[in-house]
């Protein structure tokens, strides 16, 4: 079995699986009692969990860097790459690598990569091969990828992926106060409205 079909039988919360009907017999959001600490300094958090094989991710990447730009001054958006288990971690490791060199420029590209082009990048050496394509120093990457800096923050982003009982990608923790999806609210432009409405509550 291709790694690719393995994803897609072990990661069913790779995309979010109630529809707006079931949406709506339930909560549009959920609340934590108390707050999660937030990890960024006199700034309100919004963490989106998102996974580069989830399709529902790819297709909102252009919201979630919209609601980037529309943040208030004292709120700032965290991608936080998921890893529901050890098949995922290699593109957290690719999340990560892109941002310690400097070059989320290619981070909507990765989406582009896997649901456009159909590449699969969900081993190192697929990873590495690709973003050698994009212009990266093959030896930078490779350290890079595998450095203790990089290795922490995909520890992290795993425990924060269960502090939040994360299971369906795209969600959105607000503040460490809330945790919303369009799972949740019913469609994708719901759940950007929601967490500005969330977000407004909490910076003043």
């Amino acid at each position: 079995m291709s790694v690719f079909n393995t994803l897609k039988k072990l990661i069913p919360a790779l995309g979010f699986v109630a529809i707006a009907a079931s949406a709506q017999a339930q909560e549009k959001y959920v609340s934590f009692d108390p707050a999660f600490t937030s990890q960024t300094p006199n700034k309100t958090e919004v963490l989106e969990f998102f996974s580069y094989a989830c399709g529902h991710c790819a297709a909102m990447e252009p919201m979630v860097q919209q609601l980037s730009t529309d943040l208030p001054e004292g709120a700032v958006l965290v991608p936080v790459p998921v890893g529901f288990n050890a098949s995922m971690q290699p593109m957290q490791h690719l999340f990560y690598t892109l941002v310690a060199l400097d070059r989320k420029d290619l981070h909507s590209k990765v989406f582009d990569a896997i649901h456009k082009e159909k590449k699969r990048l969900f081993t190192k050496e697929a990873i590495v091969d690709w973003a050698v394509s994009q212009g990266i120093d093959k030896a930078s990457f490779e350290s890079t990828y595998d450095s203790f800096g990089v290795n922490a923050k995909v520890r992290n982003a795993t425990t924060l992926t269960d502090q939040y009982k994360v299971n369906a990608t795209p969600s959105f923790a607000v503040a460490g106060k809330y945790l919303t999806s369009p799972g949740m609210t019913g469609t994708y432009e719901s759940s950007i409205a929601l967490v500005k409405e969330l977000v407004a509550k909490e910076v003043k």
